[in-house]
């Protein structure tokens, strides 16, 4: 069987589902089905949604296994959030709180947060002077 196609390739638009089939039966219902809020995901959508229940929710063990960082993680599931009609995912956190977030999720050591604020630190004064 192939994967559910939840997007027109051509043109990217919603798709529907005109035939439904139980193998086991044979009973064949057509007609003109929704696939509700599935239809609004995009295949790989769908795919971080999968994960995001194995993983009972835990954007932190998801990012892990996907072996991607927790930001972009957070983003991927803004996006979702955004794709299902939510309210868009709030402004983007400073270089300093992005900085401790990943201090958080325990991507980076406390040695190399330090390093990176006073980094932005440094940078942020020679802006400010120029």
């Amino acid at each position: 069987m192939h994967p559910l196609l939840t997007r027109d390739p051509v043109t990217g638009g919603e798709m529907i589902v005109t035939r439904l089939e139980c193998p086991e039966s044979g009973i064949v219902v057509e007609g003109s089905f929704h696939l509700g809020w599935i239809g609004k995901l995009t295949r790989e959508q769908l795919d971080f949604v999968e994960l995001l229940l194995q993983h009972r929710g835990n954007v932190q063990k998801l990012a892990a296994d996907l072996n991607i960082a927790y930001n972009t993680a957070r983003s991927r599931l803004d996006e979702i959030v955004t794709a299902l009609g939510g309210p868009p995912a709030p402004e983007q956190p400073s270089a300093r709180q992005a900085i401790l977030e990943r201090l958080a999720a325990k991507e980076i050591t406390v040695e190399e947060a330090m390093s990176h604020l006073k980094e932005h630190e440094q940078h942020s004064k020679t802006s400010q002077e120029g």
